[in-house]
């Protein structure tokens, strides 16, 4: 005869009767059953009061600096500037140069009326002064008034790199302004670009930057020494990103 083969215990069979007469089982309680018998829920309370995180004496002194610098940043307390990235002055270039030409033309016509109105061989009302000279001086105004309009949109953009985000003021125009702010936690790329051998030899370019999440892309264009930034930049989302102070090169 073989071995024998043990048997599964039938757990559907009472092994016993109570006094009643109702059947007995022996069942064992299952691990899952046990397990959720012992589960606790720990309910957690919120203070409502939180304490402030704490700031070093430094940091809070790099903070007053920083305000008192670029009063119209919105920085949370212990938050500084690192660095301040402005534009290359070579993107001035052409509107200026426009604006001068302009302005140069309608002071040549200024000074030289008699030989454009010998030129143009104009009589009655068309040679009085003031049908050439007042054209001229309002035509002056407008593009002095252009050209510095050019300028102040131009040199308003701004990008600050502080140690807890990274902040971009965006001019559009004279009356349409707006501000950007990212943590430095939600930067998942940074990187620049130098397109041109133009770019290579003034040394500017534009930075880049996209987020996780809503994968969102800022640029800056015009930066005046993109590498340098980037790598400040990168180094600075590092080292908050894995919880190490960030600072100052």
């Amino acid at each position: 005869m073989g071995p024998e083969q043990p048997t599964t215990p039938d757990y559907d069979k009472p092994v016993a009767y109570d006094v009643n007469g109702r059947p007995l089982y022996a069942r064992p309680t299952s691990a899952k059953g046990s397990t959720e018998q012992a589960t606790q829920i720990v309910h957690m309370t919120r203070p409502t009061d939180p304490q402030k995180p704490v700031v070093s004496d430094a940091t809070k002194l790099k903070h007053d600096r920083s305000k008192s610098i670029y009063p119209n940043l919105n920085l949370s307390e212990g938050e500084y500037v690192i660095s301040a990235v402005r534009r290359h002055p070579i993107g001035l270039f052409l509107p200026l140069a426009i604006g001068v030409f302009m302005i140069t033309l309608a002071f040549i016509l200024l000074f030289n009326y008699d030989f454009v109105i010998q030129s143009l061989q104009l009589s009655g009302d068309l040679i009085n002064p003031l049908f050439v000279i007042i054209p001229a001086i309002l035509f002056i105004i407008l593009a002095i008034l252009g050209t510095c309009v050019a300028y102040f949109v131009y040199i308003s953009n701004k990008f600050f790199l502080t140690n807890e985000s990274v902040i971009q003021e965006i001019q559009v125009s004279i009356f349409s302004k707006h501000e950007q702010t990212v943590s430095l936690a939600d930067i998942e790329d940074a990187s620049f670009t130098q397109v041109g051998i133009i770019q290579q030899i003034f040394d500017y370019g534009s930075i880049r930057l996209s987020t996780e999440g809503d994968e969102t892309t800022y640029r800056f264009s015009y930066v005046a020494s993109p590498k340098e930034h980037i790598a400040t930049l990168n180094n600075a989302v590092e080292a908050f990103k894995n919880g190490r102070p960030v600072e100052v090169n």
